[in-house]
């Protein structure tokens, strides 16, 4: 399947993507704040119409 140095190698690269993705969050964390207020309801909003979806689909079949 895969040799020991490529799995070593996906590990080490997931580990410093996750990183590198936090910090990066974190130096953002203000702007975040400032330009996606409310931004929340529309994630809400998602799930509620996905769930929706799936509540009509167990209802009709």
């Amino acid at each position: 399947m895969f040799t020991k140095g490529q799995l070593i190698f996906g590990i080490l690269f997931a580990i410093a993507f996750i990183v590198i993705m936090i910090y990066t969050y974190r130096k953002d964390l203000k702007l975040h704040r400032k330009y996606y207020k409310g931004s929340i309801w529309v994630l809400i909003a998602f799930i509620a119409f996905l769930l929706m979806i799936a509540a009509i689909k167990f209802v009709f079949v």
